[in-house]
C-alpha cells in the first residue's frame, strides 16, 4: 500500500465531505450552515490542492484544475461571509447565506468531479 496515495485520496474525500456538510440544508437558513465548517472546507481544500501539484499526468492536471476551482469558490464564499457579517453590517441573513452557499455549491461540484476522477483512475489501474 502506498501511503502517499492514501493521504492524497484521504484529503480529496475529506474536502468533498466537508464541503457537502456545509452546503447541506436549506439554502437560505443560516442555522444550517456553520462558519467553522466553511473554514475547515477551505483549509482542507487548500491542502488537497497542494498535494496535487506533483502529478505531471493529464489526469493530474485536471485534478489540479478542479482543486483550484474549488479553492477559489470556497475563498469567495468565505470572503462573502466576512463581507456580509463584518463590512456590510447587515449580518448573515437569508440573502447573504444563500450567496455563500451558492458559491460553496460550485466548489462542491468541482470536488465531485475530482472524486469521479479519483475513482476512475483507481479503477483503471491494473495489478
Amino acid at each position: 500500500m502506498n501511503i502517499e496515495k492514501v493521504v492524497f485520496a484521504f484529503f480529496i474525500v475529506l474536502s468533498a465531505t466537508l464541503n457537502f456538510g456545509f452546503v447541506y440544508g436549506d439554502i437560505d437558513d443560516p442555522v444550517h450552515h456553520d462558519v467553522y465548517e466553511l473554514f475547515a472546507a477551505v483549509v482542507v481544500n487548500i491542502i488537497a490542492m497542494v498535494l496535487k501539484f506533483g502529478d505531471r499526468t493529464q489526469v493530474g492536471a485536471v485534478h489540479l484544475a478542479t482543486s483550484i476551482v474549488a479553492v477559489l469558490q470556497l475563498v469567495a464564499a468565505a470572503v462573502a461571509w466576512a463581507w456580509f457579517a463584518h463590512v456590510q453590517g447587515t449580518g448573515i441573513d437569508e440573502a447573504a447565506i444563500a450567496s455563500v452557499v451558492s458559491l460553496s455549491a460550485g466548489a462542491l461540484l468541482a470536488n465531485v468531479v475530482s472524486l469521479v476522477l479519483l475513482v476512475s483512475e483507481t479503477m483503471a489501474l491494473r495489478r
